[in-house]
Protein backbone atom coordinates (compact mmCIF):
# COMPACT_ATOMS: atom_id res chain seq x y z
CA UNK A 1 0.00 0.00 0.00
CA UNK A 2 2.79 2.42 0.94
CA UNK A 3 4.61 1.62 -2.29
CA UNK A 4 1.53 2.43 -4.36
CA UNK A 5 1.08 5.76 -2.58
CA UNK A 6 4.74 6.73 -3.23
CA UNK A 7 4.42 5.69 -6.85
CA UNK A 8 1.27 7.81 -7.24
CA UNK A 9 3.02 10.81 -5.70
CA UNK A 10 5.98 10.45 -8.07
CA UNK A 11 3.64 10.28 -11.06
CA UNK A 12 1.95 13.47 -9.92
CA UNK A 13 5.23 15.38 -9.87
CA UNK A 14 5.87 17.54 -12.90
CA UNK A 15 9.05 16.44 -14.62
CA UNK A 16 9.19 19.65 -16.65
CA UNK A 17 9.08 22.13 -13.81
CA UNK A 18 10.95 25.37 -14.35
CA UNK A 19 13.83 26.40 -12.13
CA UNK A 20 13.31 29.14 -9.61
CA UNK A 21 13.95 32.48 -11.27
CA UNK A 22 15.52 35.46 -9.54
CA UNK A 23 13.07 38.17 -8.61
CA UNK A 24 12.57 40.94 -11.12
CA UNK A 25 13.86 44.41 -10.19
CA UNK A 26 11.35 46.62 -8.44
CA UNK A 27 11.67 49.31 -11.09
CA UNK A 28 12.09 47.95 -14.66
CA UNK A 29 12.40 51.44 -16.19
CA UNK A 30 16.20 51.25 -15.99
CA UNK A 31 16.11 49.10 -19.14
CA UNK A 32 14.90 52.01 -21.26
CA UNK A 33 16.23 54.96 -19.24
CA UNK A 34 18.79 55.70 -21.96
CA UNK A 35 16.23 56.06 -24.78
CA UNK A 36 15.33 59.75 -24.25
CA UNK A 37 18.99 60.79 -24.33
CA UNK A 38 19.75 58.55 -27.31
CA UNK A 39 16.71 59.91 -29.13
CA UNK A 40 17.89 63.47 -28.56
CA UNK A 41 21.40 62.61 -29.82
CA UNK A 42 19.88 60.84 -32.84
CA UNK A 43 17.71 63.87 -33.62
CA UNK A 44 20.78 66.13 -33.46
CA UNK A 45 22.65 63.70 -35.73
CA UNK A 46 19.69 63.67 -38.12
CA UNK A 47 19.79 67.47 -38.39
CA UNK A 48 23.57 67.44 -38.81
CA UNK A 49 23.43 64.69 -41.47
CA UNK A 50 20.68 66.51 -43.36
CA UNK A 51 22.68 69.74 -43.28
CA UNK A 52 25.88 68.09 -44.48
CA UNK A 53 23.95 66.19 -47.13
CA UNK A 54 22.30 69.37 -48.38
CA UNK A 55 25.57 71.29 -48.54
CA UNK A 56 27.43 68.51 -50.33
CA UNK A 57 24.75 67.08 -52.62
CA UNK A 58 21.54 69.05 -52.48
CA UNK A 59 18.06 68.04 -51.34
CA UNK A 60 18.34 64.39 -52.43
CA UNK A 61 21.47 63.88 -50.34
CA UNK A 62 19.88 65.68 -47.40
CA UNK A 63 16.91 63.33 -47.60
CA UNK A 64 19.15 60.28 -47.97
CA UNK A 65 21.38 61.16 -45.03
CA UNK A 66 18.48 61.93 -42.74
CA UNK A 67 16.64 58.78 -43.85
CA UNK A 68 19.72 56.70 -43.04
CA UNK A 69 19.93 58.11 -39.52
CA UNK A 70 16.16 57.64 -39.07
CA UNK A 71 16.30 54.00 -40.18
CA UNK A 72 18.99 53.24 -37.62
CA UNK A 73 17.21 55.17 -34.86
CA UNK A 74 13.92 53.36 -35.40
CA UNK A 75 15.50 49.91 -35.70
CA UNK A 76 17.73 50.30 -32.63
CA UNK A 77 14.83 51.70 -30.59
CA UNK A 78 12.69 48.74 -31.65
CA UNK A 79 15.40 46.31 -30.54
CA UNK A 80 15.76 48.04 -27.19
CA UNK A 81 12.02 47.98 -26.53
CA UNK A 82 11.63 44.32 -27.51
CA UNK A 83 14.57 43.28 -25.35
CA UNK A 84 13.33 45.34 -22.38
CA UNK A 85 9.85 43.87 -22.74
CA UNK A 86 11.16 40.30 -22.91
CA UNK A 87 13.35 40.84 -19.86
CA UNK A 88 10.41 42.07 -17.78
CA UNK A 89 7.94 39.42 -18.94
CA UNK A 90 10.09 36.31 -19.10
CA UNK A 91 13.89 36.52 -18.95
CA UNK A 92 14.14 33.15 -20.71
CA UNK A 93 12.75 34.86 -23.83
CA UNK A 94 15.55 37.40 -23.86
CA UNK A 95 18.07 35.56 -26.04
CA UNK A 96 15.65 34.23 -28.70
CA UNK A 97 13.86 37.57 -29.08
CA UNK A 98 17.11 39.54 -29.08
CA UNK A 99 18.54 37.33 -31.80
CA UNK A 100 15.30 37.55 -33.79
CA UNK A 101 15.22 41.35 -33.62
CA UNK A 102 18.89 41.60 -34.60
CA UNK A 103 18.38 39.29 -37.58
CA UNK A 104 15.29 41.25 -38.59
CA UNK A 105 17.02 44.60 -38.11
CA UNK A 106 20.21 43.78 -39.98
CA UNK A 107 18.26 41.95 -42.67
CA UNK A 108 16.17 45.08 -43.23
CA UNK A 109 19.30 47.24 -43.30
CA UNK A 110 20.85 44.85 -45.81
CA UNK A 111 17.78 45.04 -48.04
CA UNK A 112 17.75 48.83 -47.87
CA UNK A 113 21.45 49.03 -48.72
CA UNK A 114 21.20 46.41 -51.49
CA UNK A 115 18.25 48.23 -53.05
CA UNK A 116 20.00 51.57 -52.61
CA UNK A 117 23.11 50.38 -54.45
CA UNK A 118 21.07 49.26 -57.45
CA UNK A 119 19.22 52.56 -57.94
CA UNK A 120 20.26 55.72 -59.74
CA UNK A 121 18.87 57.93 -56.96
CA UNK A 122 21.37 60.73 -56.22
CA UNK A 123 20.89 60.38 -52.44
CA UNK A 124 21.97 56.74 -52.22
CA UNK A 125 25.53 57.48 -51.07
CA UNK A 126 24.24 59.87 -48.43
CA UNK A 127 21.78 57.17 -47.28
CA UNK A 128 24.68 54.77 -46.73
CA UNK A 129 26.70 57.41 -44.89
CA UNK A 130 23.67 58.23 -42.75
CA UNK A 131 23.24 54.57 -41.80
CA UNK A 132 26.92 54.23 -40.92
CA UNK A 133 26.89 57.47 -38.91
CA UNK A 134 23.72 56.42 -37.10
CA UNK A 135 25.15 53.02 -36.14
CA UNK A 136 28.47 54.46 -34.97
CA UNK A 137 26.95 57.32 -32.98
CA UNK A 138 24.14 55.23 -31.43
CA UNK A 139 26.57 52.48 -30.39
CA UNK A 140 29.11 54.92 -28.96
CA UNK A 141 26.54 56.93 -27.02
CA UNK A 142 24.86 53.79 -25.67
CA UNK A 143 28.24 52.39 -24.56
CA UNK A 144 29.08 55.70 -22.90
CA UNK A 145 25.68 55.79 -21.18
CA UNK A 146 25.97 52.30 -19.71
CA UNK A 147 29.57 52.88 -18.68
CA UNK A 148 28.48 56.05 -16.88
CA UNK A 149 25.57 54.29 -15.17
CA UNK A 150 27.46 51.16 -14.16
CA UNK A 151 30.59 52.94 -12.91
CA UNK A 152 31.00 52.48 -9.14
CA UNK A 153 30.60 55.68 -7.16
Amino acid sequence: MEFQRQQAEEEDKDDLSLPDLPPLPADPRWRVAHLPFLSAVSFALLLFAASIGFVTGGPASALGASAGVMIVTVSFTMSTLVIAWADTVRPALLMPLALFTYVLKYGALGVVLAYGVSTTWPGKNALGYGIVAGVVVWTAVQAWWFHRVSRPN
